[in-house]
């Protein structure tokens, strides 16, 4: 409703004082020959500086897009859609930082024509839409208005550049002056037609669902848990507590102090999980979360703070820099509490870094900033909440268990967890490159001895260097210790091909297997039924749960045209494991399985696949603003779906035909499996209706 109103006033603003306006944008026009009955119609845009210019793309609740309206006429029929380069995509101050893509310099835009007349003709329109800057925007009134002077169908097809004279048509434009996510798109080479086709743009992606969000809030609130229950935190809840009651002269004060502690400490948290994403970007966090490398020292640090949390060292920030935060601390006032808060996070490090730094990644993934912010907020929310409670209700620290013994367990009881996550870094680059040696088997085996011998620990069966003397398990480690010797046999299984979907996702794939048959050849995965690929037409192959599937964005497209079904892209990756839920949740029910099978053909692009491309299809390209050559099979598909689909989150699916036609937005990550076969059908219905129509 507010973005409504911001428009409103905008256009309402414009259409009242546009006489006074000041101008911004000029346009001019040609035309290129490019066969004896085609024609390219070319429009550029030189705009201001801080001015920017939207894009043809519609973002819903956003600004009006740029729109290329032609007068019709029986001379000439067009031919495609308008063809505009890679817009910049951000957040927009004047429309509630809702994402918009727009220009800013300069903006050419073609559109291709098939002429029917043998005579010259005209070819008339105008140019509708707004552009803003950060503080006003403007609708193009009066609109601009163009004209082209064509020549018959007839004529010499030499490729030579017709040029109109310079029409100028000033538009009053702007638009927020913010940083650039995508490059100019170049040509994509078909490696099987060996053509040229050009990148059109697309419909805009659908945004990040708010489960995602919920989701990762939740993660964070329950990691924050698990911190509060560390040696480094929970000493300091009664100690802090303790301090702002003694020291504050009346209740209210003492509560005051402590909420404002609190609040300290989710702002910290927050600005740190921002900060982070900020320096290396969100996109290019989730890039690191699919690189080999990122991987290998992600389960290296994994380890090493597993091993310190099983007691074999400590690890610590440098006591000068604490100390340092703990001085200004006790200044007192605000400034004082925050540094309290501060020195907080700094001397719980050894216990909440490895908790953070899996929850950023996590939280990256989404490919926007929103995500480590719900993420470090739910954490730090937890994290803080006791502190505030305890304040207002002092009574509750007396039902606080002591410090003791049982916080090193917890403490080891996490160092198992961040060795069975280490694995799956380690999976992951294993997968990236295909190298077979982090198998189905080996993981599962890895995770099998990891919980087992967790089970033994919380049984009392052997103990670690800080730990104290036990003289009988508690209910509570009892129950424990129950719930993983259970999830510890369930593993068991999936050594001979049990799908084991309460993990999906994090062990590899079913088929990423050393005995595709299972052990002893009996395998009872969702795949055994369908497993053979001779029958299959060329460059297919059986893909999740046995479906058939391409692997190349551009057989997929000839293949859709030969057999009249449309595409549904999957942008995946080896290292994803929301695509790996999605095809062991969603992918593997019956009636998805059998649409996927039956009613599309499934394209699965993974951008993260190291396969090194043949030397003809690598070739120098413009991506974010920079040279870059795409070398192997995961370059030529994320340069794909940054520059044509303009997203770099997986798993992204799309629907369209051989044509490259859209017919639905963009679906994500979601296991409500009505909601996908929902999907699936509009996709499917929409398709039929265009091939249906005359």
């Amino acid at each position: 409703m507010k973005r409504f109103f911001i428009l409103f006033f905008i256009l309402f603003f414009n259409s009242t004082f546009y006489s006074q306006a000041k101008q911004y944008v000029s346009w001019s026009y040609s035309q290129k020959k490019i066969s004896a009955d085609e024609f390219e119609l070319i429009f550029k845009a030189k705009i201001e500086p801080t001015w920017h210019l939207y894009s043809q793309i519609e973002t819903p609740d956003g600004p009006l897009p740029t729109s290329f309206e032609f007068e019709k006429s029986k001379d000439y029929v067009l031919v495609g859609k308008t063809i505009e380069p890679a817009p910049i995509e951000h957040a927009e101050p004047v429309f509630d930082n809702l994402v918009v893509r727009y220009f800013e310099n300069a903006a050419t835009f073609k559109q291709k024509i098939k002429v029917k007349n043998k005579t010259p003709f005209t070819i008339k329109g105008f140019i509708d839409g707004m552009a803003c800057n950060e503080s006003q925007c403007q609708k193009f009134s009066p609109s601009p208005e163009f004209i082209f002077k064509i020549e018959g169908s007839l004529t010499d097809s030499s490729n030579a550049l017709i040029t109109e004279p310079k029409v100028e048509d000033t538009i009053n434009a702007s638009a927020t002056n913010l940083n650039k996510n995508l490059s100019q798109p170049s040509n994509q080479k078909d490696n099987q037609k060996g053509n040229v086709k050009d990148l059109k743009p697309e419909p805009s992606p659908q945004k990040k669902s708010n489960t995602t969000y919920i989701s990762l809030f939740i993660a964070g609130f329950l990691g924050g848990l698990l911190a509060l229950l560390t040696p480094c935190v929970f000493p300091m809840i009664p100690m802090t507590v303790s301090f702002f009651t003694k020291q504050s002269k009346t209740k209210a004060a003492g509560i005051r102090n402590a909420i404002i502690y609190s609040i300290s400490i989710i702002i910290i948290y927050i600005l740190l999980g921002l900060g982070v994403t900020l320096i290396f970007g969100a996109d290019a966090m989730n890039n690191l979360a699919t690189n080999v490398w990122f991987n290998l020292a992600f389960f290296v640090l994994l380890v090493v703070f597993g091993i310190s949390f099983l007691g074999a060292f400590e690890i610590t920030l440098p006591s000068a820099f604490i100390n340092k935060v703990d001085a200004k601390s006790e200044k007192g006032g605000l400034i004082g509490i925050f540094f309290m808060a501060f020195t907080l996070g700094l001397v719980s490090f050894s216990c909440t870094g490895p908790i953070i730094g899996t929850l950023l990644v996590q939280a990256a993934s989404t490919g926007a900033l929103a995500g480590p912010f719900f993420g470090m907020f739910g954490f730090s929310l937890a994290l803080a909440l006791p502190f505030g409670l305890f304040a207002a209700f002092p009574g509750w620290l007396n039902s606080l268990p002591k410090s003791g013994g049982w916080l090193n367990s917890v403490k080891v009881v996490l160092g198992f967890l961040e060795l069975a996550l280490a694995m799956k870094f380690l999976s992951n680059a294993d997968l990236v490159y295909d190298a077979m040696i982090i198998t189905r088997e080996v993981f599962l085996v890895s995770w099998i001895v990891i919980f087992g011998l967790l089970g033994a620990y919380l049984m009392g069966w052997f103990k670690l260097a800080h730990d104290s003397e036990m003289k009988f398990v508690s209910v509570p480690r009892l129950m424990m210790a129950i719930i993983t010797f259970m999830f510890t046999c369930y593993l068991i299984p999936g050594l001979w091909g049990a799908p084991l979907s309460i993990i999906n996702g994090f062990p590899p794939p079913l088929e990423y297997t050393e005995a595709p048959d299972g052990f002893g050849g009996t395998k009872s995965n969702i795949n055994s039924s369908n497993s053979n690929s001779s029958s299959l037409p060329k460059h297919m192959h059986r893909g999740p749960n046995g479906i058939p599937a391409f692997d190349d964005y551009y057989f997929a497209l000839d293949y859709s045209k030969k057999v009249g079904k449309p595409i549904m892209i999957d942008f995946t990756g080896k290292a994803c494991i929301n695509c790996r839920k999605m095809e062991a949740e969603v992918w593997s029910n019956p009636e998805v399985k059998r649409k996927l099978s039956e009613d599309f053909v499934l394209v699965s692009l993974y951008v993260d696949k190291k396969n090194e491309l043949p030397l003809d299809l690598q070739k120098e390209v413009l991506w974010n603003g920079s040279s870059r050559k795409l070398k192997s099979v995961g370059d030529r598909w994320s340069y794909l779906q940054n520059t044509k689909y303009q997203s770099s989150t997986q798993p992204q699916y799309w629907i369209i035909d051989g044509d490259e036609n859209h017919f639905s937005d963009s679906s994500s990550y979601d296991s409500d499996i009505d909601k996908y076969i929902e999907w699936l059908d509009k996709g499917l219905g929409n398709f039929k209706n265009k091939k249906n129509k005359p």
